[in-house]
């Protein structure tokens, strides 16, 4: 295996520590990933043995600006002029209580690697590289089951949180490895029920936005039971769709179809691409709620709609951001559009797309309404091209609606440079006047301008 690559700086402050009889152990993903042939993290988690906090300390203001996010812990962020590290002592924890805060945690840099390494979550995770012998550190064979592609517990302190549950989850997704049966018996008997909405949504977080097959998590997260804390999510299981459409199976395979296809539209915008992956795990919400066998075939009348309740109780469990619940909930009421106004194209007016504009984005609709077409069973040609999306983004653009909403060519000030007084009737003219521009009537401002004079008759509120 090839050496880790690591930043020259970072050897300068491990030879540094080691004047100091201190000992720098690189630890984490960056190792991890080192070791499955991926390119390592930017970020570099540093463990360091046999000196004290406040030698530590001593030795890293030597090459930037200490953060202490962690001092009691042992944790220290170091900011240089090219970058960033956390550098920690191993520790002792002791179990004090619920929750990640009910622990008592000691720093302890006589410990032995390998006792501090089994406190580490999979043995994957566990694998340490010395910076300056350059030797990789593998006391729970993490090597073993990188090679064997499973994802394993190191011991029995991986008990102590039950936030490794959704670890568990949101890993077996990003690196693509079963979880070992031993760990799935042990996961089960851990009560989520504990955990904040802070620490579960980091790693749902993680598992849409990291994770290139965020459905293997989604189906770890059944095998691990996870889903009876998440209703919403149990409930798809089963529900029945037409084959016609949806050849794949049940509403909970085609949901994980999607989320893939979701996945590979992603664009590296965290927002949004986050709102897109939340969509697409949540779109189809409504249809335990509206599937029925009816006319000999299984149908969800108005499930866009009825998916919004659900998935606004989904996500406020999960996490306080307004925005994002705002525009995800939209998406999903929202996300069979392109397709229908496709099918209508012929009879809808342009005031239909300028309205879709007023309620959602247009563009991030088309990306979850291509993830769900695209998240079926269908032929290699019909997956070359989504005409229901080019056709809408192409009217959008055509009308100037495609990156942002309409805006109102007549103002209030228009009105009272008119002599209009404010009030209702101003307000019902500047509608009005909204109207019309949405339905294509009104074009530019000298439009709306000469509209409200030619009808100066007709609005009383006028000044004489």
């Amino acid at each position: 295996m090839p050496l880790l690559s690591t930043p020259p700086e970072l050897i300068k402050i491990a030879n540094a520590i080691a004047k100091s009889e201190g000992r720098s152990i690189l630890v984490g993903g960056a190792v991890r990933d080192h070791c499955m042939g991926r390119k390592s993290l930017k970020d570099f988690d540093v463990e360091i043995f046999g000196i004290s906090p406040e030698v530590l300390e001593s030795v890293l203001r030597n090459f930037g600006n200490i953060h202490a996010v962690g001092k009691s812990f042992g944790v220290l962020k170091l900011k240089t002029s090219s970058a960033e590290y956390d550098f920690s002592l191993p520790r002792r924890e002791s179990r004090t209580g619920k929750g990640h805060r009910g622990f008592m945690v000691t720093p302890d840099s006589t410990m032995s690697y390998r006792e501090a390494a089994s406190r580490r979550d999979f043995t994957v995770n566990s694998i340490g590289y010395d910076l300056l012998t350059k030797t990789l550190l593998d006391p729970f064979d993490g090597l073993g089951d990188i090679k064997h592609k499973i994802l394993r517990h190191v011991g029995p302190a991986f008990a102590e949180d039950p936030l490794r549950v959704l670890r568990a989850m949101q890993f077996s997704a990003r690196l693509e490895f079963k979880i070992a049966p031993e760990t799935v018996q042990l996961c089960k008997t851990l009560d989520l029920a504990e955990l904040s909405k802070e620490r579960i949504f980091e790693e749902f977080r993680k598992l849409l936005l990291k994770a290139k097959r965020p459905s293997i998590g989604l189906e770890a997260a059944k095998i691990l039971g996870i889903l009876a804390y998440f209703p919403e999510l149990k409930a798809l299981i089963g529900v029945p769709q037409d084959p016609k459409w949806h050849p794949e199976g049940d509403v909970w395979t085609h949901t994980l179809l999607v989320l893939d296809e979701a996945a590979d539209l992603r664009k590296g915008n965290e927002k949004l691409d986050l709102e897109l992956m939340f969509g697409a795990l949540c779109h189809d919400f409504g249809k335990p709620l509206t599937t029925e066998f009816l006319q000999g075939r299984w149908r969800s009348p108005a499930h866009d709609v009825e998916g919004v309740a659900p998935t606004e109780q989904f996500l406020r469990r999960l996490t306080d951001d307004r925005v994002l619940i705002e525009q995800v909930t939209i998406l999903v009421k929202e996300h069979l559009r392109p397709i229908q106004l496709f099918k209508e194209r012929e009879r809808i007016n342009s005031g239909t797309i300028r309205r879709l504009a007023l309620r959602v984005r247009i563009p991030e609709l088309v990306l979850l309404a291509k993830a769900d077409y695209l998240g079926r069973t269908l032929t290699d040609e019909e997956r070359k091209s989504f005409d229901a999306g080019d056709w809408l983004l192409a009217e959008a653009e055509r009308m100037n609606v495609r990156d942002e909403a309409p805006r109102p060519l007549l103002m209030g000030r228009h009105l009272l440079a008119m002599g209009m007084s404010p009030g209702p009737e101003m307000g019902e003219v500047l509608n009005e006047a909204f109207e019309k521009q949405l339905n294509g009537d009104l074009q530019t401002e000298d439009d709306a301008i000469t509209w409200v004079k030619s009808n100066l008759p007709n609005l009383s509120n006028l000044a004489p």
